[in-house]
Formats: structure tokens, C-alpha cells, sequence
């Protein structure tokens, strides 16, 4: 009995110890779900205090949901980059897609370069040590001296990862090239699960990179090639677009893998590299002493690419009605790039065989490589279906001079498209000038927009003796404002520095070198004030040897020995036309894609550019500038938009794709209006075109009056005591109604050439009314001979309410103040036009 009384006890014990176990309390765990728990139910609870819509719930879990399928994609293409660089063989048995190949499997004159990998891989570990060395010893005390607030930046851990930067394939030029230079096409993907982290130890903040993908085609140039060691007398890489870049973000920089910034960062970043590594900037390296550095690193365009973008025929109908049972036909516009230079043309609604009449001029920097690329496409409210597209080699053109044929359009089961092309060469003399002004006709008007006659190449080398700006004894931020007409161009900032070396390339399309002037004024980036300014009339070039300055250049408004040093140089586009016989032949040889471009039908303008500069704001250095109308007067420019060699699209399907632009057409960042045709006046920016189809429907059959968009009503003068210009704008009248509500008005203020955000000057908005009184004061820091160069932009804007369709403009008033009159002011009423040529004063 006292045996099974034991055994009965320790049973009991032992059942009651799993009781006791299962009644403890995970007293950590629970407080963590009653906070997750609230975390999700106080922001549906604050909504519904506040009275807002449920949808506000549903769009952040859209928003959430969003997050996690991009990185999660992110990570796939990073592992089956990955996988594709261990194993390529295995890879492409296992069904790779033909725009994941390398780019020797489709080019015959490209080659694999396996034992340039196998020596890459070798030299890695000392690449990475190179590579720490510059981040730590270059790029962070140059961050640290930037700004007073990344005084403690530092990189806390730069590893550049086991994965070393892999070459696909080689092709070595060795037609139409030079004989004193070797060309060479790299094929370039580096795919690493590198680690770099930074920190600012005053705000505590962390961030970094964990992965990164880049690929692209990276050109080598080896000249000139000499006849003592070590044969080659420089080295200069660049690329020939932008690469494909894509990177995973860590710590604080986490956000910006959320989706709209991912392509933001991405962007920016691209710009950068831009800045230093895309044509026509270019890394070069001197091997011996004698080779003239500049003239390797910045060359001389090989010519100039006019493209008459004409007319097409016979395109296919994308547009249906009823889910498709009623076709009907498209909306087409073009989209043009050459190299880095992108233009897109103005959209021809409902039309099969559109007319265009557009004319753009593109720089060719390296022709062998490059070609026209043209896609057309249906523009659409959501996504843009492809038209086809058409790929035409330069040195073909080169050849001709002169193309004006139908081309068949590829990728597609019809539809041709008609263009006129011509190759110009720049002319280092004045002999033909007078002859291509007639030719364009820019002898006969006072423009300075059109058609171009010559070519402005602007080398800025460096600046001596600069004065201190506002603050007495303390080192400015120097950057170079230049500028032809309207067009202007900006150079990097230098900190903390009164002798600041740039060495940057310009280039200006000139219209009348006869008439117009280069301005270039120097300013302190940190207090928005002139360092200096001088102005070049380009007829001196015209008499100057080889029509080129090469010379420091004294500053007015200066310190008594300030000076800029830059080398100027005027070409004169020339075309030579051939002599032939009346049955000769000719055709440009049209390269044919040989690899299916998926991913190619994205809409242009359903994509947002993220590009620093593609707002209302500042010109990129180093690109050229189009001139948008051949209407004197016009001030609204667009600069041909660069894209990425991969659009967002692109990025969705694999990374791992080892060729840019060698086997597939890339794909375009949007631009938010059409490039403006420089030799047409149906290409002005979009929001003119909707002004006037606007117009119209109000005219209705009637005549409107002398001011049909109404009348703004200014006050401008200068002070001199404050060396300020000020301009009160006091009211509009009879304005025309936006909707039915009639229209919000406000006024935005540039003063010209400087387009920069900083440099913008707004009023409030007025609510539905057609008269608004707004009676603010602006001011502009410019000095009286300074301004009188300058040209004040005002625009009457709608601005309709957060995601209204109802923005726009109203109307536009372009003020000259080269009138002596300014010192003491005026006030009078400006009529509103549609682009603001011509303003109409009313005293």
C-alpha cells in the first residue's frame, strides 16, 4: 500500500508539473503583441477620430505590401547575378533568357576575355585594398570639408566584397579609326555583396550599402600609340552611356529602398557617375609627361547629327474601344538618343501616319560604337505601347553626309518612318560662315535660336585671385555661371578655395556667332554673390587664329588681379555635300536587334524623372543645350533628358544581364514635355500647346480681344542702395477660367538665365478668381550692370489642388531690363501670351 500511495504521489507530481509549466506567462512576448497589436489598430483608430476615409489604411498597406515585393525582388536578381557569375555555363543550360547572354554569344566581333577575368580575379584583394585607400584617404576628407555639418563623417567599414568586377566580352575596333589610337568595348558586370558603412557621429546617424550591381559597356581609348616605352602615351575610360546600377540600401539609407525614392537615389547616383565617367566625360591617365592631358581628356567632337524628324506612315492602331472589339488608331511621338543625349518629340493624336516636321541636333563624340536610336511609341493615360524601332549606324552617315529616306521600322509587323539626316563637320576657319548662314537663314532675323551655324567649345581650367565674397579674409565657394542668349550652363562648386581648379568641358550651339555674346560670370555658391563677371563678343574668335582663345581672362567687378583661365573655341558646322552620279545608291546600314527587347514597352511619361535637374531648375554641365523655337525671344529651353540604359522595367526582369548597350536598345526615364524642335514652332513645351488648344476653345468662332489671356500688373526697379532688383507684382486682370470654378492663380518669377529652385520667386494662390490682388514685394541680388544683361521671366500659373489634373499655365510675360529707366523703376500692366514673346506693354 505505502508503495503504490508513493508512486500514486510522484505521478501526481509529475502531472502537476506540466500544469505548472503551462500556466507561466511569457510576459515579454505578450507585452510585444499587445504592441504590435496597437501599433496596427491606433492608426485605423486616428482615422476614424480624425474622420478620415478607410482608404488611408488600405493605401499604406498597399504601400507596405509594395515595400516587401520590391526588395524581395531585389534580392532574386541579386542571387541570380550571383549564380550567373560562379557558373555561366550552367546558367545558360538552365534556360537563360537571350537578354541575360553575354554579349559574345550574339556579336561575332565581340570576344570572351576569360583569361582577363582569370587575371582581374587574381588582382582583386590589391583592387579593394586601392579601393578602401581612396574612400578613406580621398572621398572622406573631401565630405568632411564640403560642409561643416559632415565634419565627422567617417567611414567605419568599406568592403568592396569577394565578387570581383567580371568582363564579358571584348571588341577591338580596327575599322574607321585612327592610326595612332587602339579602341576597345568592354562589356562590363560587377555583382558584389559588399559592405560599405558610414557614420556622422554628431547627428548619429548610420548608414551604408550592402549590395550593389553595375553594368555597362566601358570604352578604353590607348592614344596616341608613340614609338618609345611604353608605346602608349595616355589611357582614357569612360563609359559610352549610363550604366545599369542598382544598389541595396542599410541603416538610415534603408529609406531609400522604399519605391518612388529607390529610383531617386538610383538617379542621383547615376548622375554622379555621369559627372566623371559617361561621354563626354572621360577618366584619363597620362603615361608619359609630353601628352597634352586636356586635350586628351576633353577632345573635339567629331561632328555634328542633324536629325529632321519628319513623318511616319502606316502604323498599327493600339488604341481600342468595348475591351478591344473596336480598334482604333494612335497617339505616336518619337523618342531619339544618340549616345547620352535623348530627345522626344511632340505626340500626334489619333493618326496612323503623323508629320512631325521636327528638327534636333545631337554632338557625336565617338561614332565608332555609337548609333541613332529611335523608338516610337503610342502614348497611353497608364502604359505606352511600342510602335517599333530603328537603329541607324553613324559611320554610315559619316559616310553619306547627306540621308533622306524611308526606313522600315523594326521589331514590328509594319510601319515606316521618314527622316532626313545630316552629317556636320566642324570647321576650324571662317570661309564657309557666311554661306551656312544663309543656309539657315540666320542673316536675315535677329534671333538667336534656330538652326545652328557653329559650335562653342568652352574649356574652364582654373581661377587665380579670387576676391572673398561678403565675409572679409574667408575663402568662397566658387562656381562659373555661363551662358549664349538663353542657353546657360553651370560648373561644378569648389569649396573653401579663392584659386579653384575645374577643368570641365562645355559646349554651346551658336546660331549667329556675328551677334551673339558669351557671358560668364563667376559667383560665391555660399552667399549667392558675384565674384567677378566678363563678357567674350564671338565675333573675336572669328579673327583669332584657328578661331581659338587659349588665355587667362581679366574679370570686371573683380579683385585687381582676378582672372579665369579658359580655352574657347568656335567651329563653323559645315556640310559637305558629295558630288554623285545621278544613279548612285545609297542606304544607311540599319543594324538589326538580334536579341528580343523585352521590357521595351514602357511609357515615357508615365514614369517619373527623379533627376536633380529635370524640374524648372538648373541646366547639366556638359551637355548641349537645344534651342527650342525659331521665334525670336523665346526663353523656355529643354535640354536633350539622359536617361539610364535600363529603365525601371528593365529592372524587374533580371540584373544579371551582361550587356547594355550592345545587344538591347535601352529602355527611357520619362521627360515631362517633349524635347522642343529647334527649327519648328510646333514643338514648344507642352503646357504652351494646351495655352492655345485652350485659346481656341474660348475663341469658339469669335475674336478675342487685344489681351485674350489677360494682363499682369508690375512694379520693377533697382536699388542700388540694397544692389538688389525689386519687383512688386500687384494684380492680374481677366484672366481666363482653368475649370468651370473659374482658376487659382499665382505668379512665378525667374530672372534669367538662372532657371536654379533657389533662384524661383512665388506668390500665394488666389482662389477662383479671374482677377487676383496679390501686392508682394520680391527681390533679386544683382547688381544694376549685371541685370541689365539679364531678362526678368514671369508665368501666371493654375494651381489646382494635391493630385488635381487642373494645373497649368495661364500665361506667360517676358521683361528685357536693359532699360535705363531701371534705376528709378516703373509700374505698368504686361499683356499675357501663350510662351511670353512679344509682351505688349498697357500703360
Amino acid at each position: 500500500m505505502s508503495g503504490a500511495g508513493s508512486r500514486g504521489a510522484e505521478a501526481g507530481a509529475a502531472q502537476a508539473e506540466p500544469a505548472g509549466a503551462a500556466l507561466s506567462v511569457d510576459v515579454a512576448g505578450l507585452l510585444a503583441q499587445l504592441a504590435r497589436s496597437f501599433a496596427l489598430l491606433l492608426p485605423v483608430y486616428a482615422l476614424g477620430y480624425l474622420g478620415l476615409s478607410f482608404s488611408w489604411v488600405l493605401l499604406a498597406l498597399g504601400l507596405l505590401v509594395w515595400c516587401r515585393r520590391s526588395r524581395g525582388l531585389k534580392a532574386t536578381r541579386l542571387c541570380r547575378a550571383l549564380a550567373l557569375l560562379e557558373d555561366e555555363e550552367r546558367a545558360v543550360r538552365l534556360g537563360v533568357r537571350a537578354c541575360d547572354l553575354p554579349a559574345w554569344v550574339h556579336f561575332p566581333d565581340t570576344e570572351r576575355a576569360e583569361w582577363l577575368n582569370k587575371t582581374v580575379k587574381h588582382m582583386w584583394p590589391f583592387i579593394c585594398q586601392f579601393i578602401e585607400k581612396l574612400f578613406r584617404e580621398t572621398i572622406e576628407p573631401a565630405v568632411r570639408g564640403a560642409n561643416t555639418h559632415l565634419s565627422t563623417f567617417s567611414f567605419t567599414k568599406v568592403d568592396v566584397g569577394q565578387q570581383p568586377l567580371r568582363i564579358n566580352g571584348v571588341k577591338v575596333y580596327t575599322e574607321n579609326v585612327d592610326k595612332r589610337q587602339i579602341i576597345l568595348d568592354l562589356q562590363i558586370s560587377f555583382v558584389g555583396n559588399c559592405e560599405i558603412d558610414l557614420e556622422i557621429k554628431r547627428y548619429f546617424c548610420r548608414a551604408g550599402v550592402q549590395s550593389i550591381q553595375i553594368h555597362g559597356t566601358m570604352r578604353v581609348i590607348l592614344e596616341p600609340l608613340i614609338g618609345d616605352m611604353p608605346l602608349v602615351g595616355a589611357l582614357s575610360i569612360f563609359f559610352l552611356r549610363k550604366p545599369l546600377i542598382e544598389i541595396n540600401w542599410t541603416g538610415l539609407t534603408n529609406l531609400l529602398d522604399i519605391p518612388g525614392l529607390n529610383g531617386l537615389s538610383d538617379t542621383i547616383i547615376l548622375d554622379i557617375i555621369s559627372n566623371y565617367l559617361v561621354l563626354p566625360n572621360r577618366i584619363t591617365v597620362p603615361l608619359v609627361s609630353e601628352v597634352q592631358i586636356a586635350q586628351l581628356r576633353f577632345p573635339i567632337p567629331k561632328g555634328v547629327l542633324r536629325i529632321h524628324f519628319i513623318e511616319a506612315q502606316d502604323l498599327q492602331g493600339k488604341d481600342t474601344y468595348l475591351k478591344g472589339l473596336v480598334k482604333g488608331k494612335s497617339d505616336p511621338y518619337g523618342v531619339i538618343r544618340v549616345g547620352n543625349q535623348i530627345f522626344q518629340s511632340k505626340v500626334i493624336k489619333e493618326s496612323l501616319s503623323p508629320k512631325w516636321n521636327e528638327v534636333y541636333e545631337a554632338l557625336v563624340y565617338e561614332h565608332p560604337g555609337q548609333e541613332l536610336e529611335i523608338e516610337l511609341f503610342d502614348e497611353d493615360p497608364d502604359k505606352d505601347d511600342f510602335l517599333g524601332s530603328l537603329m541607324i549606324d553613324l559611320i554610315e552617315v559619316e559616310k553619306e553626309r547627306l540621308l533622306d529616306e524611308w526606313f522600315t521600322l523594326d521589331e514590328v509587323p509594319r510601319g515606316k518612318l521618314h527622316l532626313k539626316l545630316e552629317w556636320l563637320t566642324l570647321m576650324p576657319n571662317a570661309s564657309n560662315l557666311d554661306k551656312v548662314l544663309t543656309d539657315i537663314r540666320a542673316d536675315r532675323d535677329e534671333a538667336n535660336d534656330g538652326l545652328s551655324s557653329s559650335l562653342l567649345i568652352l574649356y574652364l581650367d582654373s581661377a587665380r585671385n579670387l576676391p572673398s565674397g561678403k565675409k572679409i579674409n574667408s575663402n568662397p565657394n566658387p562656381l562659373v555661371q555661363m551662358s549664349v542668349g538663353h542657353k546657360a550652363q553651370e560648373s561644378k562648386i569648389r569649396y573653401k578655395t579663392n584659386e579653384p581648379v575645374w577643368e570641365e568641358n562645355f559646349t554651346f550651339f551658336i546660331h549667329n556667332p556675328k551677334r551673339q555674346d558669351l557671358e560668364v560670370e563667376v559667383k560665391d555658391e555660399q552667399h549667392q554673390c558675384s565674384l567677378g563677371h566678363l563678357k567674350i563678343p564671338l565675333s573675336q574668335l572669328l579673327t583669332s587664329d584657328d578661331m581659338t582663345m587659349n588665355q587667362r581672362f581679366q574679370l570686371s567687378n573683380s579683385g585687381p588681379n582676378s582672372t579665369l583661365k579658359m580655352k574657347i573655341a568656335l567651329r563653323v558646322l559645315h556640310l559637305e555635300k558629295q558630288e554623285r552620279s545621278p544613279d548612285h545608291q545609297h542606304s544607311a546600314q540599319v543594324k538589326r536587334p538580334s536579341v528580343a527587347k523585352e521590357g521595351r514597352k514602357i511609357s515615357v511619361r508615365s514614369q517619373k524623372s527623379a533627376s536633380p535637374g529635370s524640374g524648372d531648375s538648373s541646366t547639366a554641365p556638359c551637355t548641349p543645350v537645344m534651342g527650342s523655337s525659331s521665334k525670336p525671344g523665346m526663353e523656355e529651353r529643354t535640354q536633350p533628358v539622359e536617361a539610364s540604359p535600363q529603365g525601371p522595367r528593365d529592372l524587374g526582369r533580371s540584373s544579371s544581364s551582361l550587356q547594355t548597350g550592345a545587344t538591347c536598345s535601352p529602355s527611357h526615364v520619362s521627360v515631362k514635355e517633349p524635347t522642343p524642335s529647334i527649327a519648328s514652332d510646333i514643338s514648344l513645351p507642352i503646357a504652351t500647346q494646351e495655352l492655345r488648344q485652350r485659346l481656341r476653345q474660348l475663341e469658339n468662332g469669335t475674336t478675342l480681344g487685344q489681351s485674350p489671356l489677360g494682363q499682369i500688373q508690375l512694379t520693377i526697379r533697382h536699388s542700388s542702395q540694397r544692389n538688389k532688383l525689386v519687383v512688386v507684382v500687384h494684380s492680374c486682370r481677366n484672366l481666363i477660367a482653368f475649370s468651370e470654378d473659374g482658376s487659382d492663380p499665382y505668379v512665378r518669377m525667374y530672372l534669367l538665365p538662372d532657371k536654379r529652385r533657389s533662384g524661383r520667386r512665388k506668390t500665394h494662390v488666389s482662389k477662383k478668381t479671374l482677377n487676383p490682388v496679390f501686392d508682394q514685394s520680391f527681390d533679386f541680388s544683382v547688381s544694376l550692370p549685371e541685370v541689365r544683361r539679364r531678362t526678368l521671366d514671369v508665368a501666371v500659373k493654375n494651381s489646382g489642388g494635391f493630385l488635381s489634373k487642373d494645373k497649368g499655365l495661364l500665361g506667360k510675360v517676358l521683361v528685357g531690363l536693359a532699360s535705363e529707366e531701371l534705376a528709378r523703376g516703373w509700374t505698368q500692366w504686361y499683356d499675357l501670351t501663350e510662351d511670353g514673346t512679344r509682351p505688349h506693354v498697357v500703360t
